[in-house]
């Protein structure tokens, strides 16, 4: 299953981190996600769907889902995020080194999962992993494409600001990419493998078809 977007990763003065998931394609058509672990650790996702919500708490790990629409506006740099109780704005910057060189990759290329293997290391530097094991069996690859710095944001929680900008410390523990350490908004094509059922699941599922 393959996902083509954007993923933005930040943190705030106050503790709380926010990933959010801006899917311009997937096998669920256009849609965004946020992904929220507060100061205390407790992790919770924002999906616009049951349908979408399953599949991503199949694959990563929370404390809670809460079903609520997920508006996204794209202005220039600037991004503006509704989601339920979390309201956030924020601003890319200019892309550096690492960003022009990603923008070099043909994008049928990042996409591969062998690519990964190329990127691997390169990505542990800022904090993360480009393939991994993810839950319920799955496998996961993360193939970049372009790669900005987030320069200043907003976030709001139930009306609540949540402070200034500030790097994603301590890492996010919701899979095993986390996000870089410096709050950034990355295009990437997300490759997700899904386990092969067994012979007794398949019975099952074909008697309820």
């Amino acid at each position: 299953m393959r996902f083509d977007g954007w993923i933005a990763g930040l943190g705030t003065a106050s503790g709380t981190r926010v990933v959010l998931g801006h899917w311009t394609r997937s096998p669920f058509g256009p849609f965004s996600d946020v992904m929220v672990e507060r100061e205390d650790g407790h992790r919770q996702l924002l999906a616009p769907s049951r349908r979408i919500a399953d599949f991503i708490a199949g694959t990563y790990h929370f404390d809670d889902v809460e079903i609520t629409p997920v508006s996204v506006r794209v202005e220039a740099a600037r991004w503006t995020v509704a989601a339920g109780p979390l309201d956030l704005c924020f601003t890319a910057g200019r892309r550096g080194l690492p960003g022009l060189l990603l923008r070099a990759v043909p994008a049928p290329l990042a996409a591969r999962p062998a690519w990964t293997a190329v990127t691997y290391l390169p990505a542990r530097l800022l904090g993360v992993r480009t393939r991994g094991s993810a839950g319920g069996g799955r496998r996961e690859w993360y193939g970049a494409l372009d790669l900005r710095p987030v320069v200043s944001a907003t976030v709001l929680r139930a009306g609540r600001d949540l402070g200034p900008l500030a790097p994603v410390v301590p890492p996010v523990r919701f899979g095993f990419g986390s996000a870089p350490r410096r709050p950034s908004l990355v295009r990437v094509t997300t490759t997700v493998a899904t386990r092969r059922p067994s012979r007794a699941e398949t019975t099952v599922t074909g008697e309820g078809t």
